[in-house]
């Protein structure tokens, strides 16, 4: 742990430093005539927000995880090099089943950026994957309050549900997964299963 920490020091220390020289470079200036051209830019939440529009209308399953690619890559974008990296050695520690290291570096994680979704999303899949359920589910908390579209936390905890044989919750969780992406296979599916496993016990 404390080399975790140590590493991050440092990290953010190179951060620190790459803002500082972006801060001192003469500010370049582009031609008035190409920016009568130009759209006006789009921000990092207006684009996420057209792509889920687009989720949601889509129909067709392939074509909507194309675009489910694309969130989870905006996603995926922390703003910082520090955190990026460490969220990368974290999903590294995981592959490897190191499921502590990655802990290790997903707590950096929510401790340096508190608000970035996707490592409280990444945390509790690790604890998922420990059945550490009731702290899976905490960071889950965490993740929707700050991204309530996060179809991928849903997911998480309609399995957790599943996982404790709740059912009728688990399928009210299946169910805001597809109100946010509905071309989903693996929610299509695990609602149909619960609901008919549901049905069998009523007759």
């Amino acid at each position: 742990m404390r080399f975790v920490v140590l590493i991050a020091a440092t990290l953010l220390s190179l951060d620190a430093a790459a803002l500082a020289a972006a801060a001192s470079e003469p500010a370049r200036h582009s031609d008035p005539a190409e920016n009568t051209l130009e759209r006006p830019a789009e921000s990092r939440a207006q684009k996420i927000d057209r792509l889920f529009a687009e989720l949601k209308r889509e129909g067709n399953a392939k074509a909507a995880e194309r675009i489910a690619r694309r969130i989870q890559q905006e996603w995926s974008q922390s703003g910082s090099a520090s955190v990026d990296l460490m969220m990368q050695w974290a999903q590294k520690a995981a592959a490897a089943r190191k499921y502590d290291v990655a802990l290790d570096f997903l707590d950096q994680v929510v401790t340096l950026q508190p608000d970035f979704a996707e490592g409280w999303n990444r945390r509790a899949t690790i604890h998922y994957t420990m059945k550490n359920y009731a702290k899976s589910m905490a960071d889950i908390d965490r993740t929707l309050k700050l991204e309530p579209r996060h179809y991928g936390a849903i997911s998480g905890l309609a399995r957790i549900m599943s996982d404790t044989d709740r059912k009728e919750p688990a399928i009210a969780a299946w169910q805001r997964v597809l109100d946010v992406y509905p071309a989903l296979r693996a929610a299509q599916d695990q609602l149909a299963r619960l609901s008919e496993e549901i049905a069998g016990q009523s007759i």
